[in-house]
């Protein structure tokens, strides 16, 4: 059973006022028109007795007595308003008082009120003059004025039409809505179905090209995010159960030493340990937490950064492995987040350090007007083309990189590709372009 009643009642209800209105105004139009052509042809019946009239005149055969049909009132006034003659309901009355054609025409036709006839107050009349001068003679033919519905079959007929078209519009609209609501009822039934455990499950998509098939599309395209997400949650919770897990066991198996054999213990090499696995899990947990106000907020704010200035800020902030050179041939400036864009430079920064054998080189440029670029070198033994976008990947570590630094969380890479999107900028990893061995970390960011 559909559950879109409200929907389709007002889509009902709205067609149906609308066919009621516009079926109403044709109503009116067509009885208007029928009574027009009502009064038309009477007016021509009465213009038809009227010649009789002026024939007999004509000719001679004019009596006192005019024999005509009921519902025609027939006069023949001379100039001085003397009645010569009249059909049987007009005899002894007054006489009829209309304009004279014009002077150019024999004929008049129109309505006159407030005469002495039978049967209504108003009544169409078509006027002949007949003779010049003296003898000109006013043949006045008269039959009370149509009524509302002159033809009452006719009248009826439109009218009934009226609630019959509103119902038949109604009945097709409702038909209608609930086909075309068919598609979505089904959809809502199949979402309702889809639970966290199950979002594998896709709605149905129709075969017309339309909204409810454009709705069903962007509901698909929803739940693969949806998938993708989730799949990304349980993946990272599960990460960061295992990231967590390993400096936390240090720490319980440290503390348990010196706790089970005090005496044996060193207690400056135990408290040395104990702060490496402290370290270890406090840069964990920044790291998640960068990581979670990126997802929560990309809106963070912006300023005019120069590229230039804070990567010399970064390399000098603190002593590294190896050397750290930056090139620049001045300014590189864009706009963006201050402290994330040092926390990326800061990342590539040191993953370089940690692969490279004796030196990293940090190169600034503008690529194009649109586009500043960052480049961070190492002369380490570079990253094997299959495992260059696992690096990017949250808590990847390749073995190398391991052995060279265990106490690395895995997450900085991910946090600075991260950064680089949420500046509308890129990050990738390429071979270096003087053929040399070793790793070259490229980011770009509109200016």
């Amino acid at each position: 059973m559909l559950h879109h009643p409200e929907i389709r009642i007002r889509v009902t209800l709205t067609a149906a006022l609308v066919a009621l209105i516009l079926s109403t105004a044709l109503c009116a139009v067509l009885l208007t028109m029928v009574r027009r052509q009502a009064i038309s042809d009477t007016v021509r019946d009465l213009a038809r007795e009227g010649r009789r009239v002026t024939t007999a005149m004509t000719t001679g055969a004019l009596e006192e007595a005019i024999e005509r049909p009921d519902d025609v009132l027939q006069q023949v006034v001379d100039v001085n308003g003397n009645v010569i003659a009249a059909s049987p309901r007009m005899r002894g009355r007054a006489p009829v008082r209309f304009p004279p054609p014009p002077a150019a025409d024999d004929r008049r036709d129109g309505r006159i009120c407030g005469i002495d006839a039978p049967g209504a107050e108003c009544f169409l009349i078509v006027e002949y003059r007949v003779g010049v001068a003296r003898d000109t003679r006013f043949v006045y033919s008269l039959t009370p004025m149509p009524g509302l519905f002159p033809r009452p079959l006719t009248a009826a007929l439109l009218m009934l039409g009226v609630p019959f078209i509103t119902g038949l519009v109604s009945f097709g609209m409702w038909v209608a809505a609930s086909r075309a609501l068919r598609p979505v009822d089904v959809i809502r039934r199949e979402l309702d179905e889809i639970t966290a455990t199950d979002l594998e499950r896709r709605v149905p998509h129709p075969a017309r090209r339309d909204e409810v098939g454009m709705l069903a599309e962007s509901i698909n395209a929803t739940l693969d995010r949806l998938e993708q997400a989730v799949a990304r949650q349980r993946a990272f919770v599960s990460d960061v159960s295992h990231e967590l897990r390993s400096p936390l066991a240090a720490l319980r198996m440290e503390l348990e030493l010196a706790l089970s054999a005090p005496e044996e213990t060193d207690m400056a090499q135990t408290l040395r340990a104990i702060l490496i696995n402290t370290d270890r899990l406090a840069a964990v947990v920044d790291d998640l937490l960068a990581l979670a106000r990126l997802e929560a907020d990309r809106n963070f704010q912006r300023e005019t950064v120069d590229l230039t200035e804070l990567t010399d800020q970064e390399v000098l902030r603190r002593p590294r492995r190896a050397q750290v050179t930056v090139l620049s041939e001045g300014a590189v400036t864009v706009p963006g987040g201050r402290g994330e864009l040092a926390r990326l430079l800061t990342n590539l920064i040191d993953n370089a350090v940690r692969h490279a054998e004796r030196e990293v080189t940090v190169i600034l440029r503008l690529e194009s007007p649109s586009t500043a670029v960052v480049e961070v070198i190492d002369d380490g033994i570079g990253i094997a083309p299959e495992d260059r976008e696992r690096v990017f990947e949250r808590f990847t570590r390749l073995a190398e990189g391991q052995h060279r630094d265990a106490g690395g969380t895995g997450l900085g890479l991910a946090i600075s590709r991260d950064i680089a999107e949420a500046h509308r900028g890129s990050l990738i990893l390429t071979d270096r372009t003087d053929g040399v061995p070793g790793a070259r970390f490229v980011l770009r960011l509109p200016r």
